[in-house]
């Protein structure tokens, strides 16, 4: 008989379901649960394996017969903004971003629902509720941050009361050599400033002010232009089968 140490994480394998990214392929997960005090470590130490963080879940692909996705992770001190990315930042120069504890509101879940709706009508996340929004943003046992982007306002420097409307979001793991985006989303009206862009851009010098090497990207995806952003943020390694490796493509 197999006896697991209290301590010890079990892993579980998810059934087969069609692939969001990847016409006509089927995905798999592995997946164990981030609980207790070791959690934080635990997410350290996974995330070099290429996991994940959903709520108090870590997770990784483990699909039978495809391997197009790939861990991305960016080396903020060699990162330097290209001519179109130094144009998204000045285009944004009238955002603040403040980051804090993780705390859902209304006005977050308003833009969340636009930004659904304009982005991902048919996509797993498409029917999640205020509830189901709540609980993506303070289930988790790890650091978390969330980054609220708003229009700056003309006290903005003194007081965030004076801060104007909110349009963008993201929701930030901070780990023992990096940061990880785990979701963000933007007011899908505001398509002229790339805030998607932008809060990578924002990430890249806030992961570089906590003096940590990495900022984790997630997955990107082989064949799938909707994550072909990803590679713009150059240098970056990439997850492969010897370990972390430089990309060079």
């Amino acid at each position: 008989m197999t006896v697991h140490h209290p301590q010890t994480p079990q892993f579980f394998l998810t059934s087969p379901s069609p692939c969001p990214y990847l016409t006509g392929q089927a995905e798999r997960k592995v997946f164990t649960h981030l609980v207790g005090e070791r959690a934080p470590s635990l997410l350290d130490l996974l995330s070099q394996g290429g996991f994940r963080r959903s709520q108090n879940i870590a997770y990784r692909p483990a699909c039978e017969s495809c391997r197009a996705c790939v861990s991305v992770r960016i080396l903020v001190d060699e990162f330097r903004p290209s001519r179109s990315m130094r144009r998204i930042l000045a285009r944004n120069q009238d955002l603040v971003g403040r980051m804090g504890m993780p705390a859902p509101s209304s006005e977050q879940y308003s833009l969340f629902r636009r930004y659904l709706d304009d982005r991902h009508t048919h996509g797993g996340m498409s029917e999640m509720s205020v509830l189901d929004y709540a609980m993506m943003v303070e289930d988790s046992q790890v650091d978390t941050r969330l980054v609220q982007y708003r229009l700056r306002g003309p006290d903005s420097f003194f007081s965030e009361q004076s801060d104007g409307d909110l349009v963008g979001v993201a929701l930030s793991d901070v780990m023992g050599d990096g940061m990880s985006m785990v979701y963000s989303f933007f007011e899908p009206e505001e398509r002229s400033r790339s805030l998607g862009t932008y809060m990578i851009l924002d990430h890249i010098e806030r992961t570089r002010n906590l003096g940590l090497p990495y900022l984790y990207l997630g997955y990107w995806v082989n064949g799938s232009s909707k994550m072909d952003y990803k590679i713009r943020f150059q240098p970056q390694e990439h997850l492969m089968p010897k370990g972390w490796e430089r990309y060079a493509g």
